[in-house]
């Protein structure tokens, strides 16, 4: 008989979508996760009925407040990212605006205290080559690793500009 251990070798991958917002100044926007010393880009699990690309935009939406549109997102692709997990990442080319306007609207309950508390807490404009600073190694390795920010900026040139919604 298996025990639940093996059981869990067949489960199948999470999925976490998310989109990489660049400036033609070499820049990345992060969020700061909330309680935690890492930043991240915004990024979530994508719903039982959600295409990548769907759970990308809404996760996006739920924790800077950014209305990005799907026609302006260059797809990069599927990337193995934890044991259990996996990311579908798009890339959009966005002006420089003063991330003190982003608000995180998704919540979680902190566990000392019940307390509800944002996802993210914090926005920051990060030159490429500084990433690997304020990203977990995880996914420090994926933006520089399988991923080369410096070419996904070059292909997004060509694109639409994204418009902030009013």
């Amino acid at each position: 008989m298996n025990s639940l251990h093996d059981m869990d070798l067949f489960a199948p991958r999470r999925l976490s979508c998310g989109i990489l917002i660049l400036t033609e100044q070499q820049e990345l926007l992060l969020c700061h996760v909330t309680g935690q010393d890492h930043w991240d880009l915004p990024k979530g699990g994508a719903h039982e009925d959600e295409s990548p690309l769907q759970a990308a935009l809404r996760e996006t939406r739920e924790e800077t407040g950014l209305d990005l549109a799907a026609h302006a997102l260059r797809e990069l692709g599927r990337f193995d990212y934890r044991p259990k997990k996996d990311l579908h990442l798009f890339a959009t080319l966005m002006p420089r605006f003063d991330v003190a306007l982003l608000r995180c609207e998704s919540q979680f309950s902190q566990y000392a205290t019940g307390q509800r508390l944002p996802e993210m807490d914090g926005y920051d404009w990060v030159r490429f080559e500084r990433v690997g600073e304020r990203c977990t190694p995880k996914m420090t390795a994926v933006l520089h690793g399988r991923l080369n920010l410096q070419r996904v900026l070059d292909e997004l040139a060509a694109m639409p500009r994204v418009a902030l919604a009013a």
